[in-house]
């Protein structure tokens, strides 16, 4: 049975004052000179949508930490458009993170897509939250920023990241970007790659060691299956030479990775106005997007936004936290947004009686409450939802929300992750953008958001 709890238990005695302290100690001790690690154990190197999270929380402490925070991770963006996953810090030895950047191969692998030679990468990509985030900053300081010229710096490696997600990935001809890994949406082990993931022919267990494990319990992290999986996609990714085109066991469109990208196309059409180009590409790709995320990816029966598989072209019967995002879709038709909130209040996500929003629906046997992105609840996607609800005019669910976030975010020592159910921190602590984005929630709500 799912446990209720009582917001008054879960909120009371929060210091703001000591919190924002404590948020601002992690990210500074995380901070690597050009930009932050999501943290210093388990993640040593730069992460792209990580990256973008914590600038939209290092504006309200230093909008122009924050800008170099985006433009040293832009800094890596392949002559193709793509913003990788993973930017490796060369001082950071080779086997302290794997998969390493001897396995990506990026100046080689990926030459002929333009990869860097100057820095190696992954060759995936994340969530595009960049644009939103770069805008998010500039409205920080626009001053500064303008002092800076840091729209006109970004303005162009954002437009190019957004039209490769457009051509490039737009693997199922309908409009919306395509994923190639269960990395790719950030979502990794998530039940709603159950399916997908089951046709990958695992790679050989003694072809890799997982580094993951020396930081966190096996019980929190992906199964060895699943991860020799991981291993074998982004294997044969590389070694195709990172062709989008080429054969796919694993191809997806996900409803969050999308809902993101349009967030940002708007964001992107604002930056471009800004530094006086014309907006209008970037509000015609938010326009089809939203009409394709509608078309293509709403579960009427479930009531929510569902990941499409193209290999079968069909949706897959699954709940998870990604359907949720397109909460925050600006212009998302109003009967969608009130099924999304009547589902985050229902009996699958529990909304206001569990911690934060939990990744995966509560009601499936495949949730787990303590392993990665099977069931626990995230801050990053937590702020998504309170942004949305707060968009669609739910201010009451979305200050109860915020105001969980930050209670979890204090009690948890700042944890990557935490039980939905019973709050405990799990993963990693001291987690970088978990600070960030209590630095976000505890800002003037009547900022421009």
């Amino acid at each position: 049975m799912t446990t209720v709890l009582e917001p008054a238990t879960r909120h009371s005695g929060l210091d703001h004052r000591e919190l924002r302290a404590a948020a601002v100690r992690v990210l500074l001790a995380n901070w690597s000179g050009k930009g932050t690690v999501p943290s210093r154990s388990l993640y040593p190197h730069q992460w792209s949508w990580d990256s973008a999270f914590i600038a939209i929380g290092l504006r309200h402490l230093s909008p122009r930490r924050a800008q170099q925070e985006l433009e040293w991770l832009l800094s890596a963006q392949w002559a193709d458009g793509r913003v990788p996953h993973i930017a490796f810090n060369p001082e950071v030895p080779a086997d302290a993170y794997f998969p390493s950047p001897d396995f990506w191969r990026s100046s080689r692998a990926g030459r002929h897509r333009g990869a860097p030679a100057h820095t190696e990468t992954s060759g995936i990509v994340q969530p595009p939250v960049h644009a939103l985030a770069a805008w998010l900053v500039h409205r920080a300081d626009p001053r500064e920023s303008a002092r800076r010229g840091f729209l006109p710096r970004v303005a162009a490696r954002l437009e190019s990241w957004h039209r490769y997600l457009a051509t490039h990935r737009d693997l199922g001809g309908g409009g919306l970007a395509a994923v190639l890994h269960p990395w790719e949406p950030g979502l990794d082990n998530s039940p709603c790659w159950d399916t997908p993931l089951g046709r990958v022919t695992p790679a050989p267990e003694d072809s890799y060691h997982r580094v993951d494990l020396d930081h966190s319990v096996a019980a929190d992290r992906p199964t060895d299956l699943d991860y020799a999986r991981y291993v074998r996609l982004a294997r044969d990714y590389r070694d195709s030479g990172y062709d989008d085109g080429a054969p796919h066991a694993f191809q997806v469109e996900d409803p969050g990775f999308n809902a993101l990208l349009i967030m940002s196309e708007h964001a992107l059409a604002e930056i471009l106005r800004t530094v006086g180009e014309n907006p209008s590409p970037a509000l015609a790709r938010a326009e089809r997007l939203t009409a394709a995320l509608g078309e293509r990816l709403w579960d009427p029966e479930r009531r929510i936004f569902a990941p499409r598989e193209l290999r079968d072209d069909r949706l897959l019967p699954v709940a998870g936290v990604s359907g949720l995002l397109p909460l925050a879709v600006p212009g998302l038709p109003r009967p969608l947004a009130d099924a999304l909130v009547s589902t985050a209040r229902g009996e699958r996500f529990r909304l206001g009686q569990v911690h934060m929003v939990p990744s995966y629906d509560l009601t499936d046997s495949q949730f787990d409450a303590n392993r990665y992105w099977r069931g626990p609840s995230w801050f990053n996607t937590g702020w998504l939802v309170h942004r949305g609800l707060r968009a669609c005019g739910h201010t009451a669910a979305a200050d109860e929300l915020r105001e969980g976030i930050l209670h979890d975010a204090w009690s948890s020592g700042f944890a990557e992750y935490v039980n939905p159910l019973t709050g405990d921190g799990r993963g990693i602590r001291d987690f970088s953008w978990t600070a960030a984005l209590v630095l976000d929630l505890l800002a003037d709500p009547r900022e421009e958001r």
